[in-house]
């Protein structure tokens, strides 16, 4: 996959204006979760015309020097599954993957404000080797996101990486349901943490937007089904099933379960981990492509193929706070970001909106969340509920 234009296509500029707010459990009714200000810009292709919206959105939010000069960026893409699990034989950042033209502009904006490095991450599920390889599987060329920037990294961070130990990130108040969680060092060396999401369903947390999209950031190797009773493996193997179903616990190495025999359910487990996760390791900017995606879920329903379909919204979405913007994303998408289990998009799940929320990590209310650019009322575009396509 060739991205169109040059590093010149990408540029423009950005800033920051908020932080995350985490308040002990015992305090949550007592400080307010954080408000922030979130952009939407319509968007129709992936072109040029993708730097420009997000170097106008970014200004709105109030420019990026502040928040990036001199420092190092890390941004978690989203590029969930295997590189062979496509949508009707499309492309994956046509369905479910984040766009390569979404990623370089970024990189470009990122570095015209003054970024001294920049790392691209994922959780890539190809053993150990380099995200890269995991990239060009997929059709993409690495080299046009390294000449987008002046200094680009790229680090699968599946497992240990090139770093000598994992970092810990301690759920402050204790955790919903671990205590802490044990990553990839690169998401510790970084001054600024970027989720670039994409604008997508979920079949078991209900959305998959800038939060969930950090769920991909727990190695295999710790939290993977056939992980070491007391050290993390040496090379990923399997998936994260004890984390969407509770089957074992990490190696004894890492942080543990705040209750081990809490629920089982993974629409109980699977948002308090990613609102676990976002309370622990702080997202300075979210970034969501909603340009093109698709309905039905965060990866192609073999077993059940009407249920995906791709779809345009021709949406981007920014903001410095995660849940803020997520809930204006989901607003977007036709449901309501108060909502909880029982009603879509949560119809099986907690909302991790909701427990971000009370958290102390930011507000989903959209009476206190000052949205710029592009109206709600003008962007939404309603993605079928998840329990209508599966009965349907």
């Amino acid at each position: 996959m060739k991205m169109n234009g040059t590093r010149r296509d990408f540029l423009g500029a950005i800033t920051m204006a908020a932080g995350a707010c985490i308040a002990r459990p015992s305090l949550l009714s007592a400080l307010p979760a954080p408000a922030s200000r979130v952009a939407i810009g319509l968007c129709p292709t992936y072109d040029r015309k993708v730097a420009d919206v997000l170097s106008t959105m970014f200004d709105q939010l109030g420019g990026l020097g502040p928040l990036v000069r001199g420092k190092t960026v890390a941004i978690k893409l989203n590029m969930t599954g295997p590189a062979n699990d496509k949508l009707k034989g499309m492309p994956l950042e046509m369905t479910q993957w984040v766009h390569p033209q979404v990623i370089g502009a970024l990189l470009a904006l990122l570095d015209k404000a003054g970024a001294q490095r920049i790392r691209l991450l994922e959780s890539a599920p190809v053993g150990i080797k380099p995200l890269e390889e995991f990239m060009l599987a997929a059709g993409w060329q690495p080299r046009d996101f390294a000449s987008a920037a002046t200094r680009v990294e790229f680090e699968n961070t599946n497992f240990l990486g090139s770093g000598k130990t994992y970092a810990t990130f301690m759920v402050p108040g204790g955790g919903l349901l671990y205590k802490g969680y044990d990553l990839n060092h690169s998401y510790r060396d970084t001054d600024v943490f970027i989720s670039l999401a994409k604008l997508k369903e979920h079949r078991t947390a209900g959305v998959t937007l800038s939060m969930k999209n950090c769920f991909g950031i727990t190695p295999s190797t710790i939290y993977g089904d056939q992980v070491p009773e007391d050290e993390p493996n040496i090379i990923p193997i399997g998936f994260r099933s004890q984390m969407h179903n509770g089957s074992r616990t990490p190696p004894k190495s890492a942080p543990q379960p705040v209750d081990l025999i809490a629920n089982k359910d993974p629409g109980y487990r699977v948002p308090r981990i990613t609102a676990d996760l976002v309370a622990a390791r702080p997202i300075h900017l979210a970034v969501i492509d909603g340009i093109y995606t698709m309905t039905g879920g965060e990866l192609p329903d073999q077993k059940r193929s009407w249920v995906n379909q791709p779809i345009h919204p021709g949406l981007l979405i920014a903001g410095f706070n995660c849940v803020s913007t997520d809930a204006v994303a989901t607003a977007t998408m036709g449901f309501d970001p108060m909502a909880d289990r029982g009603t879509p998009p949560f119809e099986t799940c907690d909302s991790t909106l909701r427990l971000a929320e009370q958290l102390g990590v930011g507000t989903r209310d959209l009476n206190r969340i000052e949205v710029v650019g592009t109206p709600i009322s003008k962007a939404r575009f309603r993605f079928p509920p998840l329990s209508q396509l599966v009965t349907s």
